[in-house]
């Protein structure tokens, strides 16, 4: 039984001294960091570090003192990838993981349905989460509650539609399957609104995916491109009508950067700023991802320049990998016209927890044995630190979803 710190200390050195294999590889998995190579979606460039760029004679300069933490400019149309840095750095991805929340459930219901709101549909939302404004026992059409995703980054409207769909979780079991059915291996789902959990992670490579395979969507386009809109209000106690109030996208490029689509922005606290915006030119749709740049600002500038930098390479640069194809499961697929079909009921609810699913990182899990308890009762005593240190540090600074 272990009585003191010394003791756990000697626990932990026996342990690292025993089983080396085992200490290292847990930190590998759980480490956010770029593929090697050889495992790199879309092309072993993109599992390189740093820029990746194959310029042709007369090709423009690559943007300088670019920010993000990583960052690619894709071809939406093609899936040629023209640049990169670090694509598959897995981080949190903020709100821009609504993009395949939108993708997974946008085609499940015809959007003049209407949906009365449960009192428990909005509760346990995160704090500091960004919101629509949605009132219980009221009710609300569905086009209203994607305009509240799109335009608000309303987690409230997030949970709504979760709770239409059948419920937070069997969300998330279906946003991973989506994610894995699109081949976005760098992406892990712990909650469909993009909320700063523990172990929630994506990337630019997959984000751009997402974003790829939601734009094929009418409703997704529209939605992602609407600047402003009325939303539905509360009651007036005196004449008992509905009012309604404005909302506006908090997207800062779209009806500025020309010929901007959408897509999502999103900023938290853990994840800093983010952003995956396409935009056309003359016939031809980009796609470019920023994550984690300096500042709030600096993701829509970044995306600006970048845009700026892919249309000017048209046909001056060599691709250095591609967006992969969706895996054709046996079956029909979405199709991704919600407007006017009744959509597909949800599957039964997965029996295995969220935490339970594969990540990418290949492989099953190996026979529990003392070795493996030995091991994870470090990792734990290390991963209770960690916790404390981002409660103290959520404590000083706030937190903030978007």
């Amino acid at each position: 039984m272990l009585t003191s710190r010394h003791n756990l200390a000697q626990l932990c050195a026996a342990v690292a001294a025993a089983l080396p294999v085992l200490l290292v590889a847990p930190a590998a998995v759980a480490a956010p960091q770029v593929p090697p190579p050889s495992t790199a979606v879309g092309g072993e460039r993109l599992g390189l570090p740093g820029v990746q760029v194959n310029p042709l004679a007369g090709a423009p300069a690559l943007p300088r003192d670019l920010t993000g933490q990583s960052w690619m400019v894709s071809d939406a149309a093609s899936g040629e990838v023209l640049a990169a840095y670090n694509p598959h750095l897995r981080l949190p991805p903020a709100s821009t993981l609504k993009i395949l929340f939108a993708d997974t459930v946008l085609p499940k219901f015809d959007r003049n349905t209407v949906h009365r709101v449960a009192d428990e549909e909005i509760q346990n939302i995160g704090p500091g989460s960004s919101l629509v404004g949605i009132k219980e026992n009221l009710d609300y059409r569905v086009e209203d509650l994607w305009r509240g995703v799109f335009l608000s980054s309303g987690n409230d409207a997030v949970h709504v539609l979760s709770f239409m769909n059948g419920g937070i979780r069997r969300t998330v079991n279906e946003m991973q399957d989506r994610a894995e059915a699109l081949q976005a291996w760098d992406t892990r789902v712990i909650s469909p609104d993009g909320y700063d959990m523990d172990g929630q992670v994506s990337s630019a490579y997959d984000l751009s995916l997402f974003a790829r395979a939601g734009l094929r969507n009418p409703d997704f386009r529209m939605y992602c491109a609407t600047r402003e809109a009325m939303f539905p209000g509360a009651l007036d106690k005196n004449t008992g009508r509905r009012g309604s109030f404005g909302i506006a996208n908090t997207d800062r490029l779209l009806g500025k950067y020309p010929g901007l689509i959408g897509v999502k922005n999103g900023t938290t606290t853990n994840a800093g700023s983010t952003f995956v915006g396409a935009a056309e030119r003359n016939g031809r749709t980009l796609l470019v991802t920023v994550m984690h740049p300096a500042s709030y600002q600096r993701v829509y500038d970044e995306t600006a320049e970048l845009l700026d930098w892919g249309f000017a390479a048209a046909g001056k640069v060599q691709p250095v990998g591609r967006l992969v194809e969706e895996k054709q499961a046996g079956g029909g697929e979405p199709t991704g016209q919600a407007g006017g079909a009744t959509g597909t009921p949800a599957p039964p609810p997965h029996a295995a927890d969220t935490a339970t699913r594969p990540t990418g990182g290949g492989g099953g899990l190996d026979p529990v044995g003392w070795p493996t308890v030995a091991v994870g009762a470090v990792v734990a005593a290390g991963a209770v630190l960690l916790v404390r240190r981002r409660r103290a540090s959520r404590r000083r600074w706030g937190r903030f979803e978007c």
